[in-house]
């Protein structure tokens, strides 16, 4: 050991480097492929060329195992032939009997129809078997005679609201809603034990196809029962007041000591005896135009209010003096309402709830089951009408009310087939995929198709001019871009949605529902005049031809682009085609949409835009189910 610097150092020893060689190669042998490894960087390899091959007879080398064949991350990499076992697995026992079973039952045929309608299926079937059984119950009754109602209700019906017609023949739906709606509920006596949080008024479910008449099937038997309440009111008042007569000839001698004034009667302002709810401001007008016809004869006060309306006219509405029989509303309006003045729903005896299956889904139905809470003291019927049932609504019937009467007709969920659909595949050409080239030209086509031009045939100056036509979208967004590019082309095109202003709506809306009337004196010299300067050759621009705009004009044809706010309960008797832009997102869209048209047994023809992404074969579906008369399912 040296000392240097205060460090100790081992000193190395003297070993020759021969010495120090034969030691490192005395090593322990190495394991595995390491000393596969050592071997090779220890021993040079020797290279291929200088190596013989020991397979040069062999033809083949099946024997040998490739690299590929190890097992390893990655052994059926980069194979060009399949490896197939050669004898083949045998299968289990489960796996034959099953085979053995498949063979002996014989194979489930399904019919092609509504195959794909039931993938998306929405509607809450009802059996053919009970369609039948209705269809021979509505048979015996073919006259409004044949209902137990009052004289001045019956006659009101021939007068106000069906005016014009010789013989009025009541509809499926109003066969048999008026009169199971004209029994009297109480009078049925009880067979079991009534509970407590059981609703102590009748329920009742009216389901009819569109344009069916349903509005009248529960507005006559209510108006019937609000005069027969009145009547017993009259009779009831009189007794009242013969009694107080009595008690005040008693109570004379008494007078000097009677210090308690006597207090005024009741007022029935605010209180309506029954409620209409609609989920929108135009059908509360469209309803509550049916109520007030019926009133001018049969004397009740009726009224609406709705969010389009003024607040002074919602207050002179409701709180007028004289009280309020019938109300029209929708529900959100009118909860508002009961939450300042809860005797508004304090003496409601009958609610009905139109297009109950928009009133009862997840937007409405807070609203809804709030006033139906509140209306329950004193309600006797409560009416749930709608065109189509959902599964949703089904459920929550079943539910909430299990004892509900259940007042169907045998074309429930069909479309008439008075109604013709023709499919357009925007495709092909000349659209190529241009689905607003498609709609315009379609349009082009309905309303360049007859002769409404020629004054000389008959019937000219009684019958409809102008074409109206309907084009449903799916997104209200698109309804304004549909409508100018329509413009466009020369059609006389409106949108209307809920982004348009109200009294744009109503004007739009009262073109559309309202038929045309027969033209004056007036009207006809104008239409000629037009004619003749229109045919006469003038070297100069008319003034009502003088503004920029298309070269071309679709005359005699008004379009009306909107979306699912117009498909739910209006009354479009003057629309005889509508346009699908869209192809519905549901049978229940394809349902309202379609029953438009129609309506009280008048012919109609749809069109629908069928492209790349749309479903085709519920488009087919549809289009079959309609030819046969059958219920979408």
């Amino acid at each position: 050991m040296n000392r240097l610097s205060g460090l100790s150092l081992p000193l190395r020893p003297s070993v020759c480097l021969f010495c120090r060689a034969q030691t490192s190669l005395a090593l322990s042998p190495l394991q595995g492929g390491q000393a596969v490894r050592a071997v090779a960087t220890g021993r040079l390899r020797r290279k291929a060329r200088m190596t013989l091959s020991k397979d040069v007879s062999k033809s083949s080398l099946k024997g040998r195992r490739t690299d590929s064949g190890r097992i390893g991350l990655f052994p059926n990499m980069n194979q060009t032939q399949a490896r197939l076992r050669d004898d083949p697995r045998s299968r289990s026992q489960a796996a034959l009997k099953r085979s053995r079973d498949s063979e002996e039952q014989p194979a489930k045929t399904e019919s092609p129809l509504y195959k794909a309608l039931k993938m998306q299926t929405t509607l809450s079937p009802v059996s053919y078997g009970k369609r039948t059984a209705i269809k021979s119950k509505i048979s015996e009754v073919s006259s409004f005679d044949q209902f137990p109602l009052l004289p001045i209700v019956r006659n009101s019906i021939f007068s106000q609201v069906l005016p014009g017609v010789t013989h009025a023949v009541p509809t499926p739906i109003q066969r048999v809603a008026i009169p199971r709606l004209l029994e009297d509920p109480s009078a049925k006596k009880r067979t079991k034990k009534v509970d407590d949080e059981e609703p102590q008024y009748a329920q009742y479910l009216l389901a009819a196809e569109t344009g069916s008449g349903k509005t009248l099937a529960y507005l006559i038997p209510l108006v019937d029962a609000i005069k027969r309440q009145e009547a017993l009111d009259v009779e009831a008042k009189k007794k009242e007041e013969e009694n107080k007569a009595r008690e005040k000839e008693e109570n004379s001698k008494n007078q000097a000591f009677d210090l308690e004034p006597e207090l005024p009667p009741p007022s029935n302002a605010a209180r309506p005896r029954a409620i209409i709810l609609v989920p929108t401001a135009e059908l509360v007008a469209q309803v509550g135009a049916k109520v007030k016809a019926l009133s001018h004869t049969v004397k009740y006060r009726s009224g609406i209010i709705s969010s389009t309306l003024t607040p002074r006219r919602i207050k002179s509405t409701l709180f007028n003096p004289d009280g309020i029989d019938i109300l029209v509303s929708t529900p959100h309006l009118l909860a508002s309402i009961a939450k300042t003045d809860p005797y508004v729903l304090s003496r409601v005896s009958h609610l009905v709830l139109d297009e109950a299956d928009s009133l009862m889904d997840r937007s409405f139905l807070p609203t809804t089951t709030e006033i139906i809470s509140k209306v329950a003291p004193s309600l006797q019927k409560l009416i749930f009408c709608s065109a189509t049932i959902p599964r949703s609504l089904d459920t929550q019937l079943r539910k909430r009310y299990p004892d509900i009467r259940r007042l169907t007709t045998p074309n429930l969920h069909a479309i008439p087939r008075r109604v013709q659909l023709g499919v357009v595949d925007i495709q092909k050409d000349p659209y190529r995929g241009n689905r607003n080239l498609a709609c315009a030209d379609v349009i082009w086509s309905i309303g360049k198709a007859g002769g409404e031009s020629d004054p000389g045939r008959p019937n000219f100056w009684t019958e409809p001019k102008t074409k109206k036509i309907l084009v449903f979208v799916n997104e209200r967004e698109e309804a304004d871009e549909v409508a100018q590019f329509l413009k466009s082309k020369g059609i006389d095109a409106f949108s209307f949605s809920r982004d348009s202003g109200t009294r744009k709506q109503d004007e739009i809306l009262a073109e559309f529902t309202e038929p045309s009337a027969v033209p004056t004196a007036e009207e006809i010299m104008l239409h000629r005049k037009k004619n003749r300067a229109a045919k006469s050759s003038i070297p100069f621009v008319l003034p009502e031809q003088s503004n920029s705009g298309p070269q071309r004009h679709l005359p005699n044809t008004k379009v009306l682009v909107t979306t699912d706010i117009a498909s739910r309960g209006i009354d479009t008797l003057a629309v005889k085609t509508v346009v699908l832009y869209h192809v519905p997102h549901t049978t229940i869209d394809f349902i309202h949409r379609l029953g438009r048209l129609g309506r009280m047994g008048k012919r109609g023809r749809a069109v629908v835009l069928v492209g790349k992404k749309d479903r085709k074969d519920v488009v087919k579906e549809v289009r079959e189910g309609m030819f046969r008369g059958q219920a979408l399912i």
